[in-house]
C-alpha cells in the first residue's frame, strides 16, 4: 500500500500520523510531503521512509497514492492559513485513492455533526481505517 500523509504548517498533525502508522503499522511504506520545508522535516523525523515538499509533490504524490492521510483542509482550497493551493485541493479531491481526512475545526472551516475529539482519539481512528484498508474492508 502507498500511503500519502499531506500536511502544512509546522507538520503536527502529519508527524503524529506518521508515528502512530510506524508504531503500530511498521510494514507500510509512509510518503510524507509537506506544503513547506518545516512540515516535510517534521514528518521527516516522525519516520516517514520518503519526503517531498510543495505543491507539485503534492499533485504527484496524489497520482500513485493508494491511501492519503491529512487534516481536512488538505482538501479545501487556500486552506491551512493560505498553503494549500487550489492545485493541491483538486489533486487531492480527484485521487482516485482513498481519503483519510482528520477533522480538524481551523482556519475557518468548522465540521458539524463530528464529535470533538482529542487528536490522540483521532490519529488513532486514522490506524484503525488505515487497519481496515490493508484488510481490504470499506
Amino acid at each position: 500500500m502507498n500511503l500519502l500523509v499531506i500536511d502544512a504548517q509546522g507538520g503536527g498533525i502529519g508527524k503524529q500520523v506518521i508515528a502512530a502508522v510506524k508504531k503500530q503499522l511498521p510494514e507500510l511504506v509512509v510518503t510524507a510531503v509537506g506544503t513547506n520545508s518545516l512540515a516535510t522535516s517534521a514528518m521527516l523525523k516522525a519516520g516517514a521512509d520518503h519526503a517531498a515538499t510543495g505543491e507539485n509533490a503534492v499533485v504527484v504524490g496524489c497520482r500513485t497514492a493508494d491511501v492519503i492521510v491529512g487534516p481536512i483542509g488538505i482538501a479545501i482550497a487556500d486552506s491551512l492559513l493560505g498553503e494549500i493551493t487550489p492545485k493541491m485541493a483538486v489533486a487531492v479531491g480527484q485521487s482516485s485513492a482513498r481519503r483519510i481526512l482528520i477533522p480538524i475545526n481551523h482556519c475557518s472551516n468548522i465540521i458539524v455533526g463530528v464529535e470533538d475529539l482529542s487528536t490522540g482519539s483521532l490519529i488513532a481512528a486514522v490506524v484503525t481505517n488505515l487497519r481496515h484498508c490493508l484488510d481490504g474492508a470499506d
